[in-house]
């Protein structure tokens, strides 16, 4: 069995503008670095961690690096763990969308489980993705647990396939919050979520997410 410890990353430049972020590569602001760093401590002090990898993209990257300077060991980059690639989205203001792209939007709210990005991924290509590469980790990783700082979809688009099989209900399922801590199981082909988009120990620092995301 290999525990996957996943991690949203802290509060991005482009979360706190409410900017669509998919491989645009925006930095941690002050209080994301602050929610990594309280989220690496909470890990620590409750887990024993064998690996950290993150998405190589440096919102995702620096929140993993927080966990492994903590443990004195490196990050793992791993580009199977970005976020959507959001094609001509990427870097717009999620209230521009509705006007620019009205029939993509609508169905990224209503049924994102079959959207797709105009120019990029479908979000069933990031599922495959990012739990293939998951698969891959868990491989290489049998019996130990494991860190993985990465982004808001992929971490939806597990929770989907363990809740439901595919990723048909995917509109219901909520947004983790950033720097929350995930804990899924995997071992024999079969996954187990045992802790969901837990942020309790940020307290004050806890992101309160928009409605229409």
């Amino acid at each position: 069995m290999t525990r996957f410890i996943l991690i949203r990353h802290g509060e991005s430049e482009a979360n706190r503008n409410n900017i669509f972020a998919g491989h645009l590569n925006a930095d941690l602001q002050n209080k994301g670095v602050r929610q990594a760093e309280l989220t690496a401590k909470y890990i620590v002090d409750n887990y024993k961690v064998d690996r950290v990898y993150a998405s190589d993209l440096i919102r995702a990257f620096k929140t993993g690096k927080c966990v492994a300077d903590l443990l004195g060991i490196e990050v793992i980059p791993n580009k199977g763990l970005r976020e959507i690639e959001a094609g001509v989205w990427d870097g717009l203001r999620f209230d521009e969308l509705p006007y620019k792209y009205p029939k993509e939007f609508d169905i990224w709210i209503n049924d994102i489980g079959n959207s797709y990005c105009p120019g990029g991924e479908r979000v069933a290509q990031v599922a495959e993705r990012f739990i293939g590469t998951l698969r891959d980790i868990a491989s290489e990783n049998d019996g130990k647990t494991v860190v993985i700082a990465t982004h808001a979809t992929p971490i939806r688009t597990l929770q989907t396939f363990i809740e439901y099989g595919d990723l048909a209900k995917m509109q219901i399922v909520p947004w983790v919050s950033n720097a929350s801590v995930t804990v899924v199981e995997y071992e024999d082909g079969q996954w187990k979520c045992t802790l969901l988009s837990y942020d309790e120990h940020l307290g004050e620092l806890r992101t309160v997410l928009p409605a229409r995301i």
